[in-house]
């Protein structure tokens, strides 16, 4: 009878672990709902779906479904999907949208699945990593991907213009926004190609902060401060948009509105880009190489794109989702991740391993355009009204992509219009 008892109560101790960690091989079926904007063909996703079929293989109940959305979309496209009747139970938030997911109250508390597992390691991430996720001690997101800006570049059109390279600028030290506009001029006179394509080709149309930020940064200034003060009208600021304005109309280096220019086809000498977007030149047929961004006014300013892994409250399968994301994110899994996502876990960015993570980068610009530049670089910025702030600087900034625009006017405008919001 002893016995018994006592097999009952290590069997009631093992299904109450299994619901705080995950679930149990004999729960019904769950399939989880992932939202992310990787395209779905990608070599991101294919790693994912091998991670999430090893999770499976750990727990036969849990099928994981990958649905990707594009960047320009995801965050309207998930709020109208949770605002829905089919919401999606765990995804990927960006960080300049922080602070506004995280206030919303739409995002599940992580920490005690995630601090309530020994193996996990959760003081690998340091606070000012955790920064944007938490309240309190509750932790609303797991940042995957702390990745700087850098600069991909085109050597065979370098070599076409005879200009030197940004690695023989940065030898010299010479890497300056200044020659990044006098190399991309050189390129755009002496070759059919422009010099420079912004991020993702989306300076116009989609993500503007991932070039605007790095340039307005490298001259000193930025959207706004740390207390909330806008700054896209201030001297370094105006004079970081004024550089980009003069290199697509006075210098016509640099890709105008209206152009369809694909830098990985080999029609552009320089794109701002991140480690993810490497892999897109694994099939080149020109040569290539990575660089940090440039020194401008404001010395060298390194630039993060950061992004965590959260849980939906009104997912169906909370449990579930939140031992999903705490799997993702161990540091095993981590280390494989960190070839295409540079890593917020101290133990991995710091491993001889991640110098070895992605076989297209060397170790050495791994270790100077990647690893150096995430140690001292800042986030880009965030704010809680962050959507908001975004509607109204993207229409104000159409008026800085024409011939002649005034940039000061323009930022003036912009920071009229923000700065009520930023003051929230």
């Amino acid at each position: 009878m002893f016995v018994r008892k006592s097999l009952f109560v290590l069997t009631l101790i093992s299904l109450a672990v299994l619901t705080v960690f995950g679930v149990s091989a004999q729960d019904t079926p769950v399939t989880l709902r992932y939202t992310l904007w990787i395209g779905a063909d990608s070599p991101q996703v294919a790693l994912f779906n091998e991670l999430a079929a090893a999770y499976t293989a750990e727990h036969p109940n849990v099928t994981v479904t990958f649905e990707s959305i594009p960047f320009g979309d995801y965050q309207s496209v998930v709020t109208l999907q949770l605002a829905g009747n089919d919401p999606p139970d765990a995804g990927w938030i960006v960080e300049g949208a922080a602070r506004s997911w995280v206030e919303s109250g739409v995002l599940s508390d992580l920490a005690p699945a995630l601090q309530g597992d020994a193996d996990y390691n959760f003081d690998d991430f340091s606070a000012s990593t955790l920064g944007l996720w938490t309240e309190g001690d509750a932790v609303y997101g797991v940042p995957f991907s702390t990745s700087p800006f850098i600069v991909l570049y085109n050597q065979d059109l370098f070599v076409e213009a005879g200009v030197p390279t940004p690695e023989e600028l940065i030898a010299s030290g010479e890497w300056t926004w200044e020659n990044l506009a006098a190399s991309a001029k050189a390129i755009a006179d002496a070759t059919d190609s422009y010099g420079l394509q912004s991020n993702d080709a989306a300076l116009y149309t989609g993500n503007f902060w991932a070039t605007l930020i790095p340039i307005m940064r490298g001259f000193g200034g930025d959207a706004w401060s740390s207390d909330n003060a806008c700054q896209f009208n201030t001297p370094e600021s105006v004079a970081g948009l004024q550089f980009i304005h003069d290199m697509i109309f006075v210098d016509e280096s640099m890709v105008p509105p209206g152009a369809e220019v694909d830098f990985f086809a080999g029609a552009a000498g320089m794109t701002i880009g991140q480690l993810s977007r490497v892999n897109r030149l694994a099939t080149a047929e020109f040569a290539w190489s990575i660089a940090p961004l440039p020194e401008g006014d404001g010395g060298y300013q390194s630039v993060v794109g950061q992004a965590a892994m959260v849980v939906f409250n009104n997912s169906q399968n909370r449990e579930a989702a939140i031992d999903f994301v705490r799997f993702l994110t161990t540091e095993e899994n981590v280390a494989r991740i960190a070839q295409f996502f540079p890593p917020a876990r101290e133990s991995v960015l710091t491993s001889e391993a991640l110098l070895q993570a992605n076989p297209l980068v060397p170790a050495a610009l791994m270790q100077t355009a990647v690893i150096d530049a995430i140690q001292q670089g800042r986030v880009l910025p965030s704010s809680a009204q962050f959507p908001r702030i975004e509607l109204l600087v993207r229409p104000a900034l159409d008026e800085l992509w024409v011939a002649g625009a005034d940039v000061q006017a323009v930022t003036d405008s912009i920071c009229e219009q923000i700065s009520p919001l930023l003051a929230r």
